[in-house]
């Protein structure tokens, strides 16, 4: 299992836990969670601070965008994205 599919995995797990919808509709990597109301504003919230406790990773105001919270694919991206960076930080 590549670390990918371990965070994506990660992030499945939890969004399936937290939110009813995503265990009554599946959660497929591109379903688009804000347009179909799988997240709200509390949801995403729920979720960076998920990140931030998971993955050691800082999420600050400036990244709460729409399009980092997408979708199971974008979110994945984006966390790996901020372990990257982390991980260079400490180098």
């Amino acid at each position: 299992m590549t670390q990918t599919q371990t965070i994506e995995n990660r992030i499945r797990e939890f969004v399936l836990k937290q939110f009813p919808l995503a265990r009554k509709n599946g959660l497929q990597p591109a379903d688009k969670w804000l347009e179909n109301g799988l997240l709200d504003s509390m949801g995403v919230l729920d979720l960076v601070h998920f990140l931030e406790e998971e993955f050691s990773i800082q999420v600050s105001d400036e990244e709460l965008a729409p399009e980092h919270f997408q979708s199971l694919a974008s979110v994945t991206g984006f966390a790996e994205k901020k372990i990257s960076s982390n991980a260079r930080a400490k180098e």
